[in-house]
């Protein structure tokens, strides 16, 4: 009797969605377990009308694009998925996070594959400083993620929990979760809708909204109303309230997470299953990428020949090395480099050419300070370089300087300035701000900002600022 009526909703499921166009299996299905969401969401209007809206041209063609973009390094993250017991299906909020560009930023500066904001980054051990952005290690902050994502899911219990809490914070999640309980609560026993302690718990709420007491007042009414065995799930959740400006959740994350499942189930789309792109299926069956360590100090471009690339090949893979150099403060520190030069860099690390120092000599007038402006670096750098215990100079004192000679003489082909270039661009017939923003890799919001814009309307000769 249950396998039929098991079988009777499955096939109630599977009409409804060829209602709208799409057909869905037991992998789709199996996504939705994964992120511990019931079945039946699977029927949720606004996830087919995200999902219909990945599948068009335009949009299966970029997802495509990006995952033959990322084929070299979406095993690795896969495999840290894996080892830190984190579903599969989250390596689809990487590509939600940030379309699997590693050196992707936000207009609110949010950065790299799993767009970290400075301060959370730091929380969970991320370097960021004259030599590197480990927000652009894949490595590390794939790490990093799995380390954010597991804390996030031991507070809520639910993987879609964490997903959204990582988009939206573990404040707003909260918010919402007390809300729904109490609004649950109230519409099961509507006796207590105007008692003291629902009118307590909401005045909190309010409070909270307007920044008006912490977060841990918060907490507080939600580690209580949780003991209610009030459970809502993300139908509650992603529900649109008449009348309320400030929902459970904002719209960007009610989206996000649709977003995630709609980019998962297109993996087993017919678009993807043609001989062209049939190799993406098997993405993360073997190794493609390994971490080495390497000497402090050392060029990215002297390890691209021991091993036979070229620079701009190995820094792909590298883009946290803002400047190509090994942090020289460091005795070894990890890269990446392709599997198939794994054999070669055993053989040849050896003979990799050790970096040469610039080298500053004293002056009259000379100042730590400013021969820090004059390299652009700190003075910390120099004095931990020259094991300097006070800021005192002597005239004729050679100082070694922690970055290359060649970079002083401006003959490196290293990127030296991560400041950004403006560019102009005239809109033409068919452009969108969001082609545009597609295009030139940056994000809709921060083309209106820099070109002070009230609204998405565009006309045939504007001219904007990209930046």
């Amino acid at each position: 009797m249950k396998k039929l009526l098991l079988l009777i909703f499955v096939f109630s499921i599977y009409s409804y969605a060829s209602l709208i166009g799409s057909n869905f299996t037991q992998r789709d299905l199996q996504i939705l377990e994964d992120l511990d969401i019931k079945s039946s969401f699977i029927t949720d209007y606004k996830l087919q009308e995200v999902y219909e809206q990945f599948q068009n041209r335009r949009n299966s063609h970029n997802y495509l694009e990006k995952l033959n973009e990322a084929s070299l390094f979406v095993p690795r993250v896969k495999d840290i998925l894996r080892q830190q017991n984190i579903p599969d299906v989250f390596i689809y909020m990487a590509m939600a996070e940030s379309n699997f560009d590693i050196d992707a930023k936000s207009y609110v500066r949010a950065t790299g594959l799993w767009q970290f904001m400075h301060g959370t980054a730091k929380m969970y051990g991320l370097k960021n400083d004259f030599y590197v952005d480990e927000r652009m290690d894949l490595v590390k902050s794939t790490i990093a993620a799995t380390k954010y994502l597991n804390a996030l899911h031991d507070r809520f219990d639910k993987w879609y929990l964490a997903a959204i809490a990582y988009n939206c914070g573990e404040g707003r999640v909260i918010e919402a979760l007390t809300r729904a309980i109490l609004d649950i609560y109230v519409e099961k026993h509507p006796s207590q809708k105007r008692s003291k302690k629902i009118y307590e718990f909401r005045k909190t709420i309010a409070q909270y909204q307007k920044r008006r007491v912490s977060y841990y007042k918060l907490r507080d009414v939600y580690e209580e109303v949780k003991t209610w065995g009030i459970n809502p799930d993300i139908e509650d959740l992603l529900q649109e309230q008449k009348g309320l400006d400030r929902q459970y959740l904002p719209k960007e994350s009610r989206r996000y997470i649709r977003k995630i499942i709609s980019l998962a189930m297109l993996n087993s789309q017919n678009f993807i299953k043609n001989d062209a792109n049939s190799h993406l299926l098997n993405i993360g069956i073997s190794k493609t990428i390994a971490t080495v360590p390497v000497k402090g100090g050392w060029h990215l471009n002297n390890i691209a020949k021991a091993i036979g690339m070229k620079y701009e090949e190995l820094y792909e893979l590298n883009k946290h090395l803002k400047r190509g150099i090994v942090p020289p403060s460091e005795n070894f520190y990890t890269i990446n480099i392709p599997y198939s030069r794994l054999s070669r860099f055993n053989l040849n690390k050896n003979s990799i050419k050790d970096t040469v120092y610039a080298v500053h000599t004293v002056r009259s007038g000379d100042t730590l300070i400013g021969i820090a402006k004059k390299y652009n670096i700190t003075v910390e750098m120099i004095k931990k370089q020259n094991k300097l215990k006070s800021s005192f100079l002597s005239l004729k004192q050679k100082l070694l300087l922690p970055i290359p000679n060649d970079m002083i003489k401006n003959r490196n082909i290293f990127k030296m300035s991560s400041r950004p270039t403006k560019k102009r661009y005239t809109v033409k017939s068919g452009d969108s701000l969001y082609s545009i923003a597609r295009k030139y890799k940056v994000d809709v919001k921060k083309i209106m900002k820099d070109n002070n814009l009230k609204d998405s309307f565009l006309k045939i000769g504007d001219r904007l600022v990209i930046r």
